[in-house]
């Protein structure tokens, strides 16, 4: 995922307090993996129990205000398929999307010229869709998760992922004569949003059996 910031979208990166320091420095992973599960689990229950407004909006726009390493901390190193995991992976997504939004529009229009499936409709991207119109839908699908159908946001999630997947995919096969180092970065991230998209697949299933935990 590229590095590159775009104008309006700088990301701060705060220190995390001292209880993530005492936790997470003592890296004992039952106690990571304690925290991550249960950090996730009353998060998600409070919020789409009494949706306010203020808290949802807060939530999507944490990244944007605190930046991504608070959240890190907390569930970067849960296991994919699990609610910590399909957190980590919904917020890491916005970040790629708002960090470069020109790039993740070129792959996205790309995918959706070429990609054969109904996977433009399920993310629920306009056509032809701009950076500004692929920021407000990973907001979107983010907020989706706090008050809309969890399982939902979660397919289309994998959606959108699958057709970045291929846009990078189609692109790297154009670079590669003439720059295989951009082609082959491009298959990288065409490789992990693929990866991502089977995870959040994956989620949206174990959600609607109540076995995503």
């Amino acid at each position: 995922m590229s590095d590159a910031t775009g104008p309006g979208f700088h990301k701060p990166v705060r220190r995390p307090s001292d209880v993530f320091d005492r936790l997470f420095g003592t890296e004992d992973p039952a106690e990571v993996s304690r925290v991550a599960h249960s950090t996730a689990a009353a998060l998600l229950s409070r919020v789409r129990e009494e949706p306010d407004a203020s808290v949802v909006d807060r939530l999507v726009r944490f990244t944007d205000l605190h930046g991504i390493h608070d959240i890190a901390e907390l569930w970067s190193r849960s296991p994919a398929r699990t609610l910590p995991g399909t957190l980590w992976r919904l917020y890491l997504l916005q970040l790629m999307i708002h960090d470069d939004p020109r790039t993740a529009a070129l792959l996205f229009e790309r995918g959706r010229i070429e990609l054969a499936t109904a996977d433009v409709v399920v993310a629920g991207a306009p056509a032809p869709a701009g950076p500004e119109e692929l920021v407000e839908l990973s907001d979107a699908i983010l907020r989706g998760v706090f008050e809309g159908d969890f399982g939902v946001a979660l397919e289309r999630a994998a959606a959108f992922c699958r057709v970045e997947a291929d846009g990078a995919t189609r692109l790297a096969d154009d670079y590669e004569p003439t720059e295989p180092e951009r082609a082959t970065d491009l298959t990288a991230r065409a490789l992990r949003l693929s990866a991502f998209a089977a995870d959040l697949t994956a989620a949206a299933s174990l959600w609607r059996r109540d076995a995503l935990n």
